[in-house]
């Protein structure tokens, strides 16, 4: 009795250190999922637009999407020389005007009982700079070259991958699909080809959305005299990637922009970005979720903390397609296979049924 006691316990312990061991190497290796995923991601993209090149030419896979990404390379170059002057420009007028803008709007505030006593709790200058540590600022001045170092070998690394899965895309899902037993293979590629098709409908909605939300950003700001209506429509549209969180973090700086000129106009910009992002999630948002899959919102919001938490910048800006493909995931393996519950085939039964019942009639 003591031996089974003694083993039960070894065996409870092994598989308790086992289980913190995988826990540990996942933490580690998370960083390394997030970028083969970005990689698929972009992968998924370069693949498209190979394909609709395909149909009109005759040219390999592989040479169609090599040739897809330099056309994209050479387009991003032509448009960062292009827009590049301009843009910089404008983001030095930012920097200088944003500090402005944000004690005019400090010095409005201060004009009511809440705000001079919001003001007051505030830090002042002289507390600021005493508390300011030069040597620690120095050494994350470091740190952040090196990140920054990293970020762009990360970026590399992302397209040559992206490059290589878009080039063979059945050479990676076939052998992916051969890990699983010949009685689930059939299954497997379907699932495969529902994560492909959601993440490939989700990128197309985002593409669409940017341009949409960047432009009508840009456009707005322009009629309603706001400097750097450019750049602040580029950042709209490129922060409208992350849901959210992109709209609100776009949305400041031009408020503060606004604000120099009259707090009405500060108020007619929140009302553009309100207006923009309603008129966005009642035309793209729709037609996005007809493709793929309805996201909870809740969801989303706790995705994006958590992984923003756990990794950083690029955990929030993934957290939205990978919660896409986990819910795939869970209705395709979870409810489907195994709760047995296949509402896509009620539905069908259901529709087959209606047609029986209306055949019914016209035969007699």
């Amino acid at each position: 009795m003591e031996i089974t006691f003694t083993k039960k316990v070894l065996i409870t312990v092994g598989v308790v250190i086992l289980a913190v061991l995988l826990i540990t190497a996942f933490i580690f290796v998370f960083d390394v999922i997030l970028l083969l995923f970005a990689a698929i991601l972009l992968a998924i993209f370069l693949r498209g637009l190979a394909d609709l090149l395909n149909r009109y030419t005759k040219i390999s896979e592989g040479a169609s999407v090599l040739l897809i990404s330099l056309i994209l390379i050479v387009t991003v170059v032509g448009a960062i020389f292009l827009l590049a002057p301009s843009v910089t420009e404008q983001a030095r007028h930012l920097r200088v005007e944003l500090p402005r803008s944000a004690k005019s709007a400090a010095n409005y505030i201060s004009q009511f009982n809440w705000g001079k006593a919001l003001i007051d709790q505030l830090p002042g200058t002289d507390e600021v700079l005493a508390k300011i540590d030069v040597p620690a600022m120095l050494s994350r001045v470091g740190g952040y070259f090196s990140s920054t170092m990293g970020a762009i070998g990360n970026f590399f690394l992302v397209v040559l991958l992206a490059i290589y899965l878009a080039s063979e895309p059945k050479f990676y899902i076939s052998g992916i699909i051969k890990l699983f037993p010949l009685r689930s293979r059939e299954r497997t590629a379907e699932i495969m080809d529902a994560l492909g098709d959601t993440l490939a409908w989700w990128l197309i909605g985002k593409v669409i959305s940017m341009v949409f939300i960047g432009l009508l950003t840009w456009i707005g700001l322009s009629l309603l005299g706001v400097p750097l209506a450019l750049t602040l429509g580029l950042l709209a549209g490129l922060l409208s990637f992350i849901p959210n969180f992109g709209p609100i973090l776009s949305a400041i700086p031009a408020i503060l922009l606004a604000f120099i000129e009259s707090p009405m106009k500060a108020v007619y910009v929140l009302i553009l970005f309100i207006g923009v992002q309603i008129i966005e999630s009642n035309l793209v948002t729709p037609y996005i979720e007809r493709r793929t899959v309805e996201l909870p919102p809740a969801l989303t919001v706790v995705a994006q903390v958590a992984l923003g938490i756990l990794i950083g910048g690029l955990g929030l800006v993934l957290a939205t397609p990978m919660l896409a493909l986990i819910m795939v995931l869970v209705q395709k393996v979870y409810i489907e296979d195994v709760l047995g519950d296949k509402e896509e085939e009620k539905k069908q039964s259901r529709k087959d049924r209606k047609r029986a019942i209306k055949a019914k009639p016209d035969e007699s």
